[in-house]
């Protein structure tokens, strides 16, 4: 039986009814920015003017367990400025926190050899040769950088080798294995056209250069912009570049930021989505020949409710309605909303932004970091919003929202709605950023979702969920066998109680960031799973029987759990002063 009968029968068997009678919410976990005190010192370089484009859009952040030790290290991107790069080349692309104890992080950049210089702007995580061990992908203006890793957090810079260097202005970059032959492919958006020796002074143009009256920087409207690449994995350590090939490379240049894999038609091969900035969305359909078609407008993705393009930014895909499909949020520039799109399978999505309630809140503000996650570990998705002006001359605008500006969370109500929840969390007592990536994953291993998020100019924040609210949960390590090793486009669906719900693992998303490669499920008061199936993208399926929830399992293709470790619930002594 396919892989997309099986998850379909799984969804006809169990699924909740929006509007069904639920058990109450749990209370909203308080958020905690343990940043400093676990050691997370290094700053984001940014100038503080933002007089070109260039300078307002680094970057992404990154969780990977670079040494396989359990627990997730920590990477960030480092920015640069104009200055800095044309007199040094910039600046070291990232930084990499070792987790030396729980919580507890060391800067081990220079020593695991992550010494290239540019200006960063995203992560994504992925074992393209298949050794076992997680490799790192940075983009970045002028130029990319793939690191080999070659074990106990040691890197090789294999750019050039590996024939993945890109160049101009890389933004999103995602991995995934779009033709299943078991060795993953990268797919890199690109921005806008910058010649450093050319950069456009603010208020050049009256037209692309002003917001609201004021002299701000140019762009992107405007601007020239730029194509985008598909690396295809020879499986040899070297890729070719098909993006023409496979038609994916944008051939009307819109100025491409977040993108993200995942397989939206439940059909087994993996789709992709590309966030546009003032251009439409596009959705490109695998059509499992080793090309795509895009879709966006045709399946009502591409635009917003009114039918205009926005400022789309970051992206990610979840089934937060558990109707056995995924669907899409979007975060988009001011007075636009957020976007979330419903996915209603043959009938394409429909812009559900207004009747989901998140509408009004983020209308004023610019968001970026984004994903559907679990914060209370309910077994229903919730969403979590970075947001950050670009211009920060908007300070001197009475009734805009300024430049450095808050975090939104939304719980999910269940009913197709989510409500704001912000300041029960602890978000909006935290100090106001201009914030951009956004990385969500188990940091503490404790069973509830972290967040960790980069603050422009500034160290990034680690907000540390403490969710203990009795809820059971789960995380599953997937190690490929005949598919990719990291498990990249497994879906794994879950059985417990009266609920089904489904998760893929993915390199990429957000806004140019990487998530927890383990997938994390609450479950609520189930202390078991009844059926849990491992759709591998080599289209083996695997499916567990009575499986006991609070555990971290390390699940090998065809062989079923290789490995498990009982979640370990924080206590005060561990957790940094």
């Amino acid at each position: 039986m396919c892989k997309s009968t099986l998850v379909a029968l799984g969804f006809l068997l169990i699924v909740p009814v929006l509007g069904q009678k639920t058990p109450p919410h749990p209370a909203v976990p308080h958020f905690e920015d343990m940043a400093a005190q676990a050691g997370l010192s290094v700053a984001h370089i940014s100038s503080p003017e933002k007089r070109y484009i260039v300078e307002s859009m680094s970057g992404g952040v990154g969780l990977i367990d670079c040494d396989n030790d359990g627990k997730l290290d920590i990477l960030t991107v480092n920015g640069s400025t104009v200055d800095r790069y044309r007199e040094n080349g910039g600046d070291l692309m990232i930084t990499l926190y070792h987790q030396d104890a729980r919580l507890k992080f060391t800067d081990i950049t220079k020593q695991a050899g992550l010494t290239r210089k540019g200006w960063g702007m995203g992560i994504a995580v992925a074992d393209y040769d298949n050794d076992g061990l997680p490799d790192i992908y940075v983009t970045g203006y002028g130029g990319n950088a793939l690191y080999r890793n070659l074990g106990n957090c040691k890197f090789e810079d294999v750019t050039e080798k590996a024939g993945v260097a890109g160049g101009a202005f890389s933004t999103g970059a995602a991995w995934a294995d779009y033709d299943r032959d078991g060795y993953v492919d990268l797919f890199v958006s690109r921005y806008v056209h910058v010649d450093m020796s050319k950069l456009p002074a603010p208020g050049s143009d009256a037209k692309f250069c002003r917001y609201r009256g004021l002299l701000v920087q140019c762009g992107p409207w405007g601007m020239a912009g730029e194509s985008d690449l598909l690396f295809h994995n020879r499986g040899d350590g070297t890729f070719e570049e098909v993006s023409k090939k496979a038609g994916v490379d944008d051939p009307d240049h819109y100025y491409g930021l977040g993108a993200v894999w995942g397989d939206y038609d439940n059909d087994g091969w993996p789709d992709l989505y590309v966030a546009n900035d003032a251009g439409p969305n596009f959705l490109y359909h695998n059509r499992r020949d080793g090309t795509f078609e895009e879709e966006g407008l045709v399946q009502g993705i591409a635009v917003g409710v009114d039918g205009m393009q926005q400022g789309s930014m970051g992206v990610d895909w979840g089934d937060y309605d558990h109707d056995g499909r995924l669907d899409m949020i979007v975060t988009n520039f001011v007075n636009q909303s957020d976007t979330l799109y419903r996915n209603l399978g043959r009938q394409g999505f429909v812009d559900v932004t207004g009747t989901s309630h998140i509408a009004k809140t983020t209308y004023p503000y610019v968001g970026w970091g984004t994903a559907f996650f679990d914060m209370d570990n309910s077994g229903w998705l919730d969403i979590f919003v970075a947001n950050g002006h670009v211009y920060p001359q908007v300070d001197s605008l009475p009734g805009e929202a300024h430049y450095r500006q808050p975090m939104l969370l939304f719980r999910n109500r269940r009913d197709g709605t989510f409500e704001e929840v912000s300041a029960a969390a602890g978000l909006t007592a935290m100090p106001l950023a201009s914030r951009r990536g956004a990385a969500f994953g188990d940091i503490s291993n404790d069973g509830c979702l972290d967040i960790v998020v980069l603050n422009v100019g500034e160290p990034p924040s680690l907000l540390l969920n403490h969710c203990q609210n009795g809820n059971h949960r789960v995380l599953f390590k997937l190690v490929g066998t005949q598919s990719n090793r990291l498990g990249i486009g497994a879906r794994v669906t879950v059985n417990s109680g009266k609920l089904v719900q489904f998760s893929e693992v993915r390199s990429g998303g957000s806004y140019l960031s990487q998530n927890d490669l383990r997938l994390h499920f609450g479950l609520g008061a189930e202390a078991k799973m009844s059926v849990v199936t491992i759709a591998w993208p080599s289209g083996k399926t695997d499916t567990l029987h009575d499986i006991p929830a609070d555990f971290i399992y390390t699940i090998l293709e065809g062989k079923g759990i290789r490995d498990k470790s009982r979640i370990s619930p924080l206590v005060d002594s561990e957790v940094p002063k």
